[in-house]
């Protein structure tokens, strides 16, 4: 019989020598960089993931996430340290499995774990002992534990912590910063046993730089969840003062600019359409459905999330207001959004508020499109649909539209192009500080 101990230096020793095979289950913004990052640190590294289109891409070593450069993928491919399959029975062969797939709410907004749990039954009649597996998707705490250990335990029959080891980690992917990448923000680890925490370590202190450590798999979970809601809190808090500043003939932005340069006590957040993203708009709601388990009521996270959810309908009011200023009704008015993605200079659509003010315009009857090189077709979504084509940045078309409203403030366009030429811009982020006849800032 093989003991705890020796799983335990057997898989220490495999990741310290960089033996060790690294399974990524998932490959979307969060999974790729992960195991890209394995990869360039020396790991062999094994990626799963259900859309052949991901599986095919990676094999040519091709990126298809803009922010992550192809000559990463290619340059892994080549030196044999990256390979991909949708065949689960493969999940046998890496000495640590780490699930990286989305978390997202259902049309209750409850949490929807199906992505998690299917990927974990596909993977379970193949997972062995001396593994570790760690779960790294947002998710509300105690999903590790009743969710995961309860199926390996159970179903399996494995004495987690002695013969196979589970931790929670949450991911901390930010696209497009340039400052942090995914081996330069530190880890959060908890693990379901001191065991399981003692790889879990090793494992990820083998790539990063930083490992922080804590007591428990919930504790892991639960960090994840106030550091989005903490963002989520003071962007709902400054979206609500940007509505009083307007209502009090006040730019907010001049405030918040004047408020940043208190040395203490004060930390900037800034308004805009509304929250975009995997983790800001949903977290909150995973953390208020667990609380609710414990007759526990979060007013003060909700109210934040009633005030960031309207954000897209005050825009579409302020945009309204100002195309009877010149005299126009939106129904019919050419109105082009500019920016599809949450944020700026990536491609990812997830929750953006940019698709919000699409539906409304569409809903009021305008004639609405979309600006954004990143998608030059609206891409497909599971709750969002329209047949549209992205509109060029020229100056005929940009003379053409009625209004563009700045969704998101992509780098690459030229704002003093757009100022120019514009008939009207509502501006949700801020770009234009100085008043021009045109912007109106919302």
């Amino acid at each position: 019989m093989v003991d705890k101990k020796h799983y335990v230096e057997e898989l220490k020793n495999k990741f310290l020598s960089k033996e060790a095979c690294i399974g990524i289950l998932g490959l979307g913004y969060v999974g790729l960089p992960l195991g890209l990052t394995f990869a360039e640190k020396g790991f062999s590294v094994l990626g799963f993931d259900i859309d052949q289109e991901k599986i095919h891409l990676i094999s040519a070593g091709t990126s298809y996430i803009k922010h992550i450069g192809s000559e990463r993928v290619n340059n892994a491919v080549k030196a044999g340290r990256l390979s991909a399959t949708s065949d689960f029975s493969r999940t046998t062969e890496p000495d640590a499995l780490i699930l990286c797939v989305p978390t997202p709410l259902d049309k209750y907004r409850e949490p929807d774990l199906s992505f998690v749990i299917n990927t974990f039954e596909a993977m379970l009649p193949y997972v062995r002992k001396g593994q570790l597996i760690s779960l790294e998707s947002t998710t509300y705490p105690g999903t590790t534990e009743e969710e995961l250990r309860s199926r390996l335990e159970e179903d399996r029959g494995f004495q987690v912590g002695n013969d196979l080891f589970l931790v929670y980690s949450p991911e901390r992917e930010d696209p497009g910063n340039k400052k942090f990448n995914t081996a330069t923000i530190p880890k959060v680890v908890g693990g379901t046993t001191p065991s399981c925490l003692e790889v879990g370590k090793a494992l990820y202190g083998a790539v990063i730089e930083k490992v922080v450590p804590v007591s428990s798999t919930k504790a892991a979970e639960l960090t994840k969840l106030l550091e989005n809601i903490y963002r989520a809190v003071n962007i709902g808090l400054v979206n609500e003062m940007k509505i009083i500043a307007d209502r009090m003939g006040i730019d907010i932005w001049e405030v918040i600019e004047a408020a940043a340069s208190k040395p203490f006590g004060f930390t900037p957040f800034y308004p805009g359409p509304g929250l975009g993203g995997h983790c800001i708009p949903i977290d909150p709601f995973y953390l208020t459905w667990k609380a609710r388990a414990y007759e526990v009521n979060t007013r003060f996270i909700e109210l934040a999330g009633e005030v960031n959810a309207a954000m897209p309908e005050w825009v579409i009011n302020k945009t309204m207001e100002a195309l009877n200023e010149q005299g126009k009704a939106m129904k019919g008015s050419r109105i082009l959004v500019l920016g599809l993605a949450y944020k700026k200079n990536i491609d990812d659509i997830r929750e953006s508020p940019s698709v919000r003010l699409l539906e409304l315009l569409r809903d009021k009857g305008a004639d609405y499109g979309y600006i954004d090189h990143f998608y030059p077709k609206f891409p497909r979504m599971r709750e969002h649909h329209f047949d549209l084509e992205a509109t060029p940045f020229t100056m005929e078309y940009i003379r053409a539209a009625d209004c563009i409203i700045i969704a998101t403030d992509h780098d690459d366009f030229d704002y003093d192009l757009l100022q120019r030429e514009a008939k009207l811009i509502v501006d949700t982020r801020g770009r234009y500080r100085k008043n021009f006849s045109n912007v109106v800032k919302s």
